[in-house]
């Protein structure tokens, strides 16, 4: 299913919009909660790339294991498929951060919304809510920087 998009790997293609939408949700969810003020116009954007880019990784991970498998049927060498082994488990980490990071964006938006429900929650919450998303936001780009390394260092040293 996410072997090809036009003749092309598909991994190949889905990896640029992670590349910039995990930076987006993360700068955009600690704006979010760091600036009260900015919250009525980063909203709409704060859910959008928190159900969005989620999906996207998943799909990243998915055409990254496809991809895996061409390379491991057309015989590469063990060493290069270690290489490609270590690059797929930090798109997996990728994978689950951006997914915590995507849940608590959501949660911080329902706690600091104006429904007369989240008036009723205390004060303290949306400050937790954006100390984790912070975290998760830190931890989320630094697995993009590993993942994206990896796998064009595996690109120009001709391993893939």
């Amino acid at each position: 299913m996410f072997r090809e998009i036009n003749g092309l790997p598909g991994h190949v293609l889905v990896i640029h919009a992670v590349v910039v939408l995990v930076p987006l949700l993360a700068l955009f969810t600690v704006a979010y909660g760091a600036v009260p003020r900015w919250r009525p116009r980063l909203d709409w954007a704060v859910v959008a790339l928190a159900v969005v880019t989620p999906v996207v990784a998943w799909v990243a991970t998915e055409s990254g294991e496809e991809l895996e498998e061409v390379l491991r049927g057309r015989g590469y060498p063990p060493e290069g498929l270690q290489k490609i082994r270590e690059h797929a488990e930090y798109g997996d980490m990728l994978f689950w951060y951006t997914l915590g990071l995507g849940v608590a964006a959501l949660l911080l938006v329902l706690a600091t919304s104006r429904l007369a429900r989240a008036r009723n929650l205390p004060r303290w919450l949306s400050v937790v809510l954006t100390v984790v998303v912070a975290a998760l936001a830190v931890v989320a780009l630094w697995y993009v920087y590993l993942t994206g390394d990896s796998g064009a260092k595996m690109v120009w040293d001709g391993v893939v």
